[in-house]
């Protein structure tokens, strides 16, 4: 099924700024210019400093900016956090955490604000295998769609899941919750990382994703613009 078309076509590709330095990704965004409008950012550049100035920056340019840290820790210190980061202009965040963890998240936000607060289900870098050795005794679907009604119930506003997932929670929750898809990979990339739980561009938004995440097959491309721009093209026919 293909989600709501409310969201503009060109703000449903995410590009992961995981680079080393923040001057690097400045540089990344100026490259693709404007064939990017939302850009993650995540632990990498969190430790490498200049974190919040890199927001600040990417806001400035009329960037939407998804702030990837996971936050899990205990309820009231992840309310604190999620207040504080409330203000900074970013439109999505991460929590990764039981019941009261995600409610905490919630209440941090607040009502009426920009920010939307995303729950993670299961990293898309998980198998089968990694689920038995983390304890967990049942299948990826089942553990997704565990987290996706719990994430439901605290009142986050989506979940970040893998596209081979994502028919399996449209079909339980409907349009009740934002999906947001990672490991994305395009079909002439080669998947040789650590991603495991992938599907191409088209096939993310066909399954019900409402954003896919793209990191690598754009920024190690020869020219990341146009992988960029090629990556646009392949949604604005989606949703033609």
């Amino acid at each position: 099924m293909i989600p709501d078309k409310s969201i503009p076509a060109a703000e449903r590709l995410i590009v992961a700024l995981d680079v080393p330095q923040a001057e690097a990704a400045r540089a990344l965004v100026e490259q693709l210019g404007d064939a990017v409008q939302f850009y993650k950012v995540g632990l990498e550049l969190f430790m490498a400093g200049g974190y919040f100035e890199l927001i600040n920056w990417l806001v400035a340019r009329r960037k939407k900016v998804f702030v990837d840290l996971k936050f899990f820790d205990v309820p009231e210190t992840v309310c604190a956090a999620v207040r504080a980061l409330a203000t900074s202009g970013a439109s999505f965040a991460t929590v990764h955490g039981n019941q009261a963890i995600m409610e905490a998240a919630v209440r941090g936000r607040g009502d009426g604000g920009a920010l939307k607060i995303l729950a993670v289900t299961v990293l898309t870098s998980l198998d089968r295998g990694d689920l038995d050795d983390l304890g967990f005794d049942c299948d990826v679907e089942k553990l997704v769609l565990s987290r996706a009604r719990r994430a439901l119930l605290a009142g986050v506003d989506g979940i970040v899941s893998s596209g081979l997932e994502a028919p399996l929670i449209r079909r339980e929750l409907g349009e009740k919750l934002l999906v947001v898809t990672p490991g994305i990979r395009p079909v002439d990339n080669k998947p040789a990382d650590d991603q495991k739980r992938t599907v191409d561009v088209a096939q993310a938004f066909r399954n019900g994703a409402d954003y896919i995440v793209i990191g690598r097959p754009i920024r190690q491309a020869a020219d990341p613009r146009a992988a960029a721009l090629a990556v646009q093209r392949t949604i604005a026919e989606v949703f033609a």
